[in-house]
């Protein structure tokens, strides 16, 4: 049990020591290496103890992995014999040479979890301002000594990682992996001597939010933490010294795959979970004794959802942009602003219309970002820039097989990808027919099925469409379903284009003079006047995108510009969001009305109710019309 006040008598002994030894407390690292031969002799007469550790510290380190922590393992005077744990860890603390050679006991290196675990013959976490050097308070240690049979210190483990990630779990941990060690150097091992070495980490790894299980190599479990039987619903006792089929059904196959040398890893495999199938990522390592025969195996199960979620953050699928990032004080802009943080928790699919260069995506970005999702993934995919031999898979994603060229293992789709978070479809209006019909199912059955697959998944994704085309146009010329529309437009966003934002356009030059001059490292130039006047009445076609771009082009001219401001046919192509846009071909009024009923109804296949709804007429006067033209019903 933790005890601050001998923690501290401890901590005051050692910075005494320290002081008499000479340490300098703005002392960088280690002042004592051990190199070349020495090194080699060290490790040779500490051969069989890094034997017998080593599975152990592989154990503990795969559940660490990725948490930023590093296993340091030590002699008994404190000389680094093995390194394992993240790299960027292990990295950071090299520069300041914690390395293999290097000398940790206090002469050398001061207070620290190691050199005075050794000189206290205890367990102890040091932290911050505990470690004498300063170059060491951004650390936490914690360290415990292993003793032989007699009572002798032979060595230390310590776990290093990051200042804010201490916990007691961790010194808990380094604990028990040395308990474990010190009854391997004990007895032969055998079955029960497997079982209690696994006791003493299963009590601590209970703490860990993986699934973890350890079986013999007859299968029976030897060990399951509290966090695997919550995930499958089970009862420890009830499964302890039972067969592992309950949990891992295939593990004879997984012990063969082991044996032949194989490494069995990021596996996803499904468990029926109270009648419902539940994936999981599967890693298993096997456990040898001396002789390098494998006598059992430890499996780490993860939800695969939290894996998509780790995938996403380090990949970069998350949203980095809120409404604080929406520069704008306009009425147009502000109204959008509030319109969509209103809606953010909601579930419902939002579209958000508007011309390009907008900020669609900034939008949708900030909705997530301001909803009950934020914590989970945000992807994006561009409907318009996926081959369409191409576009159901990465949607829905496929099992091993499905098609020539599937990968090995098959992949998830980004429907399962985003699942419990966001999933931005940009440029919907370049989806193709045949996926806009197997879109529209999902969304309506909240499921989805991968290429190759008969099993449907369920997820809950919070849709939000994009698009800078009218769609209401569109499904007028038959190039998008008017079901799927409405399923998309529960709520509609407009983003106005920058000539509509009076008052934006001044707020974003200052706004990207600042920035791009930050991110070029030069000095915000100064406007002339009629460059600044240009800027203010040209009509940005191409809208905040465009702007942008122009303002990097002046901060790299130093003041200067190489940009056209002529808004050649570009502000023709941008679409008008909420009225039509028809080409006139030189005909009367009445004329061009009867071409639009005629075509309209043309595209309607002949059904009068929809036709009329899309033109905004009574049904009645759409009749009464055909009837002037002496046109009757087209079909």
């Amino acid at each position: 049990m933790y005890n601050a006040d001998k923690h501290s008598e401890l901590i005051q002994r050692s910075h005494k020591r320290c002081i008499e030894y000479g340490v300098e407390k703005s002392g960088t690292f280690p002042t004592k290496m051990i190199r070349g031969e020495e090194l080699h002799l060290i490790l040779e007469r500490n051969k069989e103890l890094l034997k017998v550790a080593d599975p152990f510290i592989k154990i503990i380190y795969s559940v660490l992995n990725k948490s930023e922590f590093a296993i340091y393992f030590t002699d008994k005077d404190g000389i680094i014999l093995s390194i394992i744990g993240d790299e960027e860890i292990i990295e950071e603390l090299a520069k300041i040479s914690v390395v293999v050679g290097a000398d940790m006991s206090e002469p050398s290196a001061g207070t620290n979890a190691m050199g005075t675990a050794l000189y206290e013959n205890c367990s102890i976490q040091t932290s911050g301002e505990d470690h004498y050097l300063t170059a060491f308070y951004c650390w936490t240690c914690s360290a415990a000594v292993i003793r032989s049979e007699d009572g002798d210190i032979i060595g230390c483990l310590n776990l290093t990682g990051r200042c804010q990630r201490k916990h007691p779990h961790t010194l808990g941990l380094a604990i028990a992996a040395v308990k474990s060690i010190e009854n391997q150097l004990k007895a032969e091992k055998n079955k029960t001597e497997l079982f209690n070495t696994y006791q003493y980490l299963n009590k601590i790894m209970n703490s860990i939010n993986s699934g973890i299980l350890a079986t013999d190599t007859d299968g029976v479990i030897k060990a399951i933490n509290h966090s695997l039987c919550i995930m499958l619903g089970l009862n420890e006792q009830a499964v302890l010294n039972k067969k592992s089929d309950l949990v891992l059904e295939d593990w004879e196959a997984i012990l063969d795959t082991l044996r032949k040398g194989k490494k069995y890893e990021n596996k996803e495999i499904i468990v029926l979970v109270n009648k419902k199938e539940k994936r999981f990522d599967l890693n298993v390592y096997p456990i040898k004794n001396r002789t390098e025969e494998i006598i059992g195996m430890v499996a780490i199960f993860k939800d695969i959802q939290n894996v998509y979620n780790s995938v996403n953050k380090y990949a970069g699928l998350s949203a980095t942009y809120t409404f604080d990032d929406i520069i704008g004080e306009s009425n147009e802009i502000l109204k959008l602003k509030s319109q969509a943080k209103s809606i953010s928790n909601s579930p419902s699919t939002v579209l958000i219309q508007g011309e390009s260069g907008t900020g669609k995506e900034l939008i949708a970005q900030a909705i997530h970002n301001n909803s009950n999702r934020r914590n989970n993934s945000f992807v994006a995919i561009n409907c318009g820039g996926i081959p369409k031999n191409l576009i159901e898979s990465e949607f829905f994603g496929y099992e091993e097989g499905a098609f020539t060229g599937a990968s090995k293992g098959g992949r998830p789709g980004k429907f399962e990808i985003s699942n419990g978070g966001t999933l931005l479809l940009d440029e919907i209006g370049e989806m193709p027919l045949d996926m806009q019909v197997s879109l529209l199912r999902v969304l309506q059955e909240g499921r989805v099925s991968r290429l190759g697959s008969n099993r449907s998944i369920k997820v809950d994704v919070r849709i939000i469409a994009a698009t800078n085309k009218i769609l209401k146009n569109e499904i007028v010329r038959g190039t998008f379903r008017e079901d799927l529309y409405y399923r998309l437009s529960v709520i509609p966003l407009y983003v106005p284009p920058l000539r509509e934002r009076i008052g934006d356009v001044e707020l974003l030059i200052n706004y990207f003079l600042s920035v791009k001059a930050d991110k070029l490292g030069k000095p915000i130039p100064r406007l002339r006047h009629d460059l600044y006047q240009k800027l203010i009445g040209y009509s940005w076609p191409g809208n905040v995108r465009e702007m942008e771009n122009c303002i990097e082009n002046i901060v790299n001219m130093d003041g200067n510009i190489t940009f056209n401001f002529e808004t050649e046919d570009l502000e023709k192509k941008q679409p008008h969001f909420f009225r039509s846009e028809p080409v006139y071909d030189m005909c009367s009024l009445e004329e061009w009305e009867e071409k639009a009923i005629l075509n309209c109804i043309n595209a309607c296949n002949g059904n009068m109710t929809k036709a009329a709804r899309i033109l905004e007429i009574n049904r009645s006067t759409l009749y009464s019309k055909l009837k002037k033209y002496k046109k009757g019903c087209p079909f």
